[in-house]
């Protein structure tokens, strides 16, 4: 196995991650939107797709018009298979990009076009292409948490729910990996595999945030709690868990396992899902405190907090609105792109 090289840390600093407040709706207010949302939805032949992260309203109402929650990994499915004109995608700005490229015919709004990724901002396409051109030798491997240009430059573009798998694949055929941008899903994929892989230091201001010493107290509390773990974590969290998964293995491994307690290191908004599939159980966040804490997020995502009803409606009620936050993707990058992206979506385990 290799030992990552040193880069410059790519993590984003605490004074650069935005600090965002939901507005706070009384119920009339919430069903005004919902009503709103949905006619507006159907008078511009749009679909809402979210992610598990968004806000639980946004995800109950992508479900009740037709729509779609999931990983990134099925939202990009879900959307190049649908015939809506128009999709709309409550999540971040590379799930936005990721839709455009699948289905460059169709319009992709975004609920805000402000929803950024600290992974993605921590991986400039320039710097990412001189790193990729030192190591011709190796297949480059980027999670979807990145912009087109990014993708563009890759071999294969991998979620979190595939990415172990096909590093599993590419290791046995002797391939060498050169990876972005996530240091931590890295390593868990390394340490799995043997594979030999260059790592790119960026991480995620949510699940960077999670303390082993504070977790391991925490089980101490709850002796019986099993721990459901995101892979984007750092690895002294991971070796507490009872699952590591992707957002969409996560909520099967609630399901599955025979604990009526679950700790979940990943970002809160899953635990809207969790608890629609899991009525009978508990689900606790695992902390965020705890010796060298900064509560960056604090377990919440600031830009997936970005996807609230009111701005949903905003950027669909005129065409100034759907305009100022459209995903454009330059043709010849969608081009390019979308090859490591359909080896992705055509992989079979």
């Amino acid at each position: 196995m290799s030992t990552p090289i040193v880069l410059p840390d790519y993590s984003m600093p605490p004074e650069t991650v935005p600090q965002f407040h939901p507005a706070h709706l009384d119920p009339m207010e919430k069903v005004a939107l919902r009503n709103e949302i949905k006619a507006l939805l159907a008078a511009r032949d749009a679909v809402l797709i979210a992610h598990y992260y968004v806000d639980a309203d946004v995800q109950d109402l992508a479900e009740e018009t037709g729509g779609f929650v999931a990983d990134s990994l099925e939202m990009a499915r879900f959307g190049q298979r649908h015939p809506a004109a128009t999709l709309v995608v409550a999540g971040v700005r590379f799930m936005g990009e990721t839709a455009k490229i699948l289905s460059p015919e169709k319009r992709v709004v975004m609920a805000t076009v402000e929803a950024e990724c600290s992974l993605d901002l921590g991986c400039p396409p320039d710097e990412f292409e001189a790193f990729c051109r030192q190591h011709p030798d190796r297949k480059v491997v980027v999670y979807a948490n990145t912009s087109a240009r990014v993708k563009a430059l890759s071999d294969w573009v991998v979620t979190s729910s595939v990415a172990l798998p096909i590093v599993e694949r590419l290791h046995a055929a002797g391939e060498k990996i050169l990876w972005a941008p996530d240091r931590h899903l890295g390593h868990y994929i390394q340490t799995r595999t043997g594979a030999d892989m260059l790592l790119w230091s960026g991480a995620c201001v949510v699940h960077e945030e999670f303390k082993a010493k504070a977790l391991f107290d925490l089980k101490a509390l709850y002796p019986d709690a099993g721990v459901l773990v995101h892979p984007e974590s750092p690895a002294a969290v991971i070796e507490i868990a009872d699952a590591v998964g992707s957002t969409s293995q996560i909520i099967r491994a609630a399901g599955e396992l025979p604990h009526k307690l679950f700790i979940v290191a990943t970002d809160r908004g899953i635990f809207h899902k969790l608890r629609q599939r899991n009525p009978d159980k508990r689900f606790i966040e695992a902390p965020t405190a705890g010796e060298g804490a900064t509560c960056r997020s604090c377990a919440h995502c600031p830009w997936m907090a970005m996807n609230e009803l009111q701005q949903l409606a905003r950027s669909l009620r005129d065409e100034t609105g759907m305009a100022a936050n459209e995903i454009h993707v330059d043709p010849e990058i969608g081009r390019r792109a979308m090859v490591p992206l359909q080896r992705m979506l055509d992989f079979r385990a």
